[in-house]
């Protein structure tokens, strides 16, 4: 059985990805943390879409849970293969730099970063024995051009981006590519408080994105129709480009 992989996957952009690839045909992994409610709401979706899924509950942060519960994941399933991975999982702790704790520092990076790492070196030994597979790293505008308060995602996902493209060349010969999106500013949860009507005026699309919007271009990417494209980063921002 063919499976795709979404981090995250319990609610915003995650839980809209995991539902495209269903709709694409396949069985979805759904990493969450801690709220298996939710997680489990993104298990219906995927059902009804006629796919089945599993849940996946680990830390993307750390490198005993992913080796646990992942690791064990793909010891078990020989016959079966993750062909896509959406590294999605992130959050952010804003904060002025000149005041920003260690903490918000530290965490923030470690899950964007050791996260991709960790996880993407769990599966990839796969894609690469398969000679097919689909990386696929949400990242942000805020990794692009930097956004004020934001100097640790900021630093998370340009770095993550810089993976993204290092890591395509290194893979490309046996047929997996390694891409990234870049949303700007998306109807999520996680943006729930920044000032949308204020932040509108500033996008030439004068509106926040929809997190299905963002699931169109992962589904894209992970298709066969785009196996020529790899290390690139697809912004997807309504315009919001300076």
């Amino acid at each position: 059985m063919k499976y795709a992989l979404v981090t995250g996957a319990s609610r915003g952009i995650g839980r809209a990805v995991a539902v495209k690839l269903a709709q694409d045909g396949y069985n979805i992994l759904i990493n969450f943390q801690s709220n298996v409610e939710a997680a489990n709401e993104t298990l219906e979706l995927v059902r009804q879409e006629g796919q089945d899924g599993e849940l996946l509950k680990f830390d993307v942060s750390s490198k005993e849970e992913v080796n646990e519960v992942l690791g064990t994941w793909v010891e078990e399933h020989t016959e079966d293969v993750i062909e896509v991975l959406v590294n999605n999982a992130g959050f952010r702790k804003d904060a002025v730099f000149l005041f920003m704790e260690d903490e918000e520092w530290d965490s923030v990076l470690d899950v964007n970063l050791k996260g991709f790492n960790y996880v993407t070196r769990s599966v990839l030994k796969g894609m690469l024995a398969q000679k097919f597979g689909r990386v696929i790293n949400i990242v942000s505008l805020s990794g692009i051009k930097g956004m004020p308060g934001q100097t640790n995602y900021s630093a998370a996902k340009a770095g993550v981006i810089g993976a993204t493209k290092a890591l395509a060349q290194e893979v490309g010969r046996r047929k997996v590519t390694v891409n990234a999106v870049a949303p700007g500013f998306i109807k999520t949860e996680m943006t729930e408080d920044l000032d949308e009507k204020q932040l509108k005026s500033l996008i030439p699309a004068k509106r926040f994105g929809e997190a299905s919007e963002v699931a169109a271009a992962v589904g894209f990417l992970a298709s066969k129709d785009a196996s020529y494209i790899t290390g690139e980063v697809l912004s997807i921002n309504g315009g919001l480009y300076t």
